[in-house]
């Protein structure tokens, strides 16, 4: 890890997957770590998180990661 906020996201991001939460980049899941990386190596990019919960549970199941193409 380079930056603080690197791992700080990675350590956010960690505590999500222990507890079985699938995080995503871009449409495939990804590891905490490689998406902590990947994120803060495109800081110029803007990234949207959607929270997808399951629907009988009501339980966070993903985190999804999402480039917003500016216009």
């Amino acid at each position: 890890m380079e930056h603080e906020s690197e791992y700080a996201l990675y350590m956010e991001l960690l505590s999500l997957e222990d507890r079985g939460i699938t995080i995503w980049l871009e449409g495939c899941p990804d590891t905490s770590r490689s998406v902590a990386s990947r994120l803060c190596a495109h800081e110029e990019s803007t990234y949207m998180r959607d929270y997808i919960f399951d629907d009988d549970k009501g339980v966070l199941k993903e985190l999804h990661f999402d480039k917003l193409n500016r216009l």
